[in-house]
């Protein structure tokens, strides 16, 4: 199943998103959720309601109202997360870009997971968006797939951690290099660099709809993994491409790491980090490594980025920057 969130009256409201038509969840009969996020709360009973819900759409379409998804604002499939982290879970991207830097590859990298809290307020879908000046010191795009959960849970072992994923949605950790990188000469962050924005969207597909994509995790690993292609485009040229069977920690051990000692619950929104190729910083890294005279190349005002993963749909962001002149490097002391 489909799920998106959509602008209705001034707030947002959940629905399936069913051959092109959104079919809002109030459309179902008794008492039902209004948003995705009310949905994810009631855990395996809320999956069970929409999977009635769809059968009888499949059955009796045009007994339920829906609207056409063209002529609807949607947003991020989850605007209102009640976290967001984001992982570090392909090998090639952390290798490439230490490599670029020419220090040595982290051997801690293969011990354990790791993730950062990153602003779920921040949270947007796709569109036009608006960013800081300061912002465009380096900004750029990291294409990544997330996760939202199901399920509430605590020490969740690995072995058992796929059952507490509800869906699965394309991700852009929309990141300002410039901030980013000196923020973190202090060794804390990110911050400023990433808390502006997060893309999710354009929909959330429920994991049930993936079993045909699942592939054995790479040795010594456990969890499932997904054969399913990702690739970003700048203004139509193809940069980044990769698969999301190149994660090396799989979110089942994502999930373990981050419910130890913790409560996760459901509408929490994980990231699995960027794919190799999957950023501005380690392309132009690795072209600087091949030419010295190599111009980098970073996203401007007008620029359109797109995101693909199969099954996933496509994210679509055009960038914009707001009229101010306001800037926080100028408050440095």
């Amino acid at each position: 199943m489909k799920i998106v969130s959509f602008e209705y009256e001034g707030s947002h409201r959940g629905g399936l998103l069913i051959d092109g038509k959104i079919y809002p969840f109030f459309a179902m009969d008794g008492r039902v959720p209004v948003t995705v996020l009310e949905l994810l709360r009631l855990e395996d009973d809320g999956m069970a309601m929409l999977e009635s819900f769809c059968r009888q759409i499949d059955h009796q379409p045009d007994a339920f109202d829906s609207f056409l998804a063209v002529k609807q604002r949607l947003l991020a499939p989850l605007p209102n997360p009640t976290s967001c982290r984001d992982g570090y879970a392909f090998r090639q991207h952390v290798a490439a870009a230490r490599r670029n830097r020419k220090v040595d590859m982290i051997p801690e990298f293969d011990s354990y997971p790791i993730f950062y809290f990153t602003n779920h307020n921040s949270i947007v879908g796709g569109g036009e968006l608006s960013f800081m000046p300061d912002h465009f010191l380096k900004l750029d795009f990291e294409l990544e797939v997330a996760v939202t959960i199901g399920k509430k849970g605590r020490n969740i072992k690995a072995a058992n951690a796929d059952k507490y994923v509800a869906g699965f949605t394309i991700m852009n950790d929309w990141s300002a290099r410039g901030l980013q990188m000196e923020e973190m000469l202090l060794n804390l962050g990110p911050a400023k660099g990433k808390d502006f924005a997060t893309g999710i969207g354009p929909f959330l597909l429920t994991a049930d709809e993936l079993k045909a994509y699942i592939v054995p995790a790479k040795e010594n690993h456990i969890g499932n993994a997904y054969n399913l292609n990702m690739k970003c485009y700048v203004n139509d040229e193809l940069l980044s491409e990769g698969n999301v069977a190149d994660m090396d920690w799989t979110f089942a051990e994502i999930i373990e790491r981050v419910s130890y000692g913790v409560d996760i619950y459901p509408g929490d929104v994980i990231g699995s980090g960027t794919v190799g190729t999957g950023c501005l910083l380690e392309l132009n890294g690795t072209a600087l490594l091949n030419d010295s005279n190599y111009t980098p190349k970073w996203l401007q005002v007008g620029d359109r980025v797109s995101m693909e993963i199969d099954q996933l749909g496509k994210l679509y962001n055009t960038i914009a920057k707001e009229d101010t002149d306001h800037s926080i490097l100028d408050l440095k002391k």
